[in-house]
């Protein structure tokens, strides 16, 4: 099975099988959102239980 080209860009792996992604809303229109709140949109966070199933299909994993 094929690796998803665009996930495989965006998603990688913990050490622990956690899958780490990165918060949207960060690229523009910045001027009108708070300081705090693009300081919180700049660490990385984990995907919800419920998408990691789709997303480890994207990636190929079992």
């Amino acid at each position: 099975m094929k690796t998803n080209s665009g996930s495989k860009k965006r998603f990688s792996l913990t050490g622990t099988g956690k899958i780490k992604r990165k918060h949207a809303y960060k690229s523009h229109i910045l001027t009108k959102k708070s300081t705090k709140r693009k300081r919180n949109l700049t660490y990385s966070t984990t995907v919800s239980k419920p998408d990691e199933k789709n997303i480890k299909l994207l990636l190929a994993m079992k």
